[in-house]
């Protein structure tokens, strides 16, 4: 459901690109005021699943047309939704906090508007017969992921707490291979999204034991995933981005309170979906989009603040980083 890393050569690329050719021109677009929707585009971060749900409700509900929005939904392809953002392909996008912070480390602008999901629920899951319950477990086993530092040190991290040896697991790079494929061939443990093939697990009859990052770092507890938008379109543009957000936040808060309605919704716009996946998965997220957070989509700080810090202390982290600048809740409904 998302990547794992970015590349620092592509990171590199952005910057250079977006300060060569700007980031679309707000004005170039319709005008609400019109009478006419102002197109606007949206990429995923993967192919469509339950973190995007709200999205699609907010166009089939009309909350996008209501804020004067003619919203198409993408899927990102090889380009990556943060390149999308970072080169005006796209008025917004949605990432996750690893991509975000890596990115602007580099001087590529985007910024986190909202968090679609308040805390981490991602771990390292594998089925039960491996016997993997706690990252001393890693020990002697083979982890299959797409090869990236940041993942090598988390799982070395999470084995450092368990009073392990990271040097005892192998790590793999398996790159996109399914989940049920891989741990019946070649690994023994993955990372993944509990709200996806967590459930889909469920439904397949498989168990699984899941080492949640969260259940032993609080700077793991990061925001994944969150919806992006380039700095240019957030000060050219401030009415369209306030204007997005309050009809998603819409989206988000009918998936929350109707999960079942917005599954359905989710399943008539991408019919290649596995409807039974769909539902379940729909009901698990519905108590966790907005969790303990005053509303849905809000961001602290400090969870900003832990992740980076988390990064720096491993030198994972090249460049300078602001984490009160890589995010905003300016354009959040306030409740009125």
């Amino acid at each position: 459901m998302k990547r794992h890393s970015v590349s620092i050569i592509l990171l590199t690329f952005l910057l250079l690109f977006t300060s060569a050719c700007g980031m679309g021109d707000p004005s170039s677009q319709s005008d609400s005021t019109t009478g006419q929707l102002k197109p606007i585009t949206v990429v995923l971060d993967w192919t469509p699943n339950t973190n995007h749900t709200g999205l699609y409700v907010a166009r089939d509900q009309g909350f996008f047309k209501d804020a004067g929005l003619d919203v198409k939904i993408i899927q990102p392809g090889e380009a990556g939704s943060e390149k999308m953002i970072a080169t005006g392909q796209a008025e917004f996008a949605v990432s996750n906090q690893e991509s975000v912070t890596q990115a602007r480390a580099q001087g590529v602008p985007i910024v986190s508007i909202g968090a679609i999901i308040q805390h981490n629920t991602s771990g390292f899951a594998s089925p039960v017969a491996k016997n993997i319950q706690r990252p001393k477990d890693f020990e002697g086993k083979k982890y299959g992921g797409f090869g990236s530092p940041i993942e090598k040190q988390m799982i070395s991290s999470l084995m450092t707490i368990d009073q392990a040896d990271p040097n005892k697991v192998k790590i793999i790079n398996s790159g996109n291979i399914d989940f049920f494929t891989a741990v019946k061939k070649d690994v023994d443990f993955m990372w993944i999204y509990y709200a996806w093939t967590g459930i889909e697990a469920e439904l397949r009859g498989e168990k699984l034991n899941t080492v949640y990052l969260t259940d032993y770092s609080k700077d793991l507890d990061y925001y994944t995933p969150v919806l992006i938008a380039g700095e240019k379109t957030i000060k050219q543009d401030p009415e369209t981005v306030r204007s997005f957000m309050k009809a998603v936040s819409q989206g988000y808060e009918f998936s929350i309170q109707n999960p079942e309605q917005a599954a359905d919704i989710l399943i008539k716009a991408e019919p290649d979906l596995d409807p039974d996946l769909v539902k379940k998965s729909q009901a698990w997220l519905s108590k966790r989009y907005q969790d303990d957070a005053p509303r849905w989509g809000e961001q602290k700080v400090e969870v900003w603040t832990n992740y980076a810090n988390w990064l720096k202390k491993y030198q994972l982290l090249e460049g300078e980083f602001d984490p009160a600048t890589a995010f905003t809740n300016d354009f959040l409904p306030k409740g009125e």
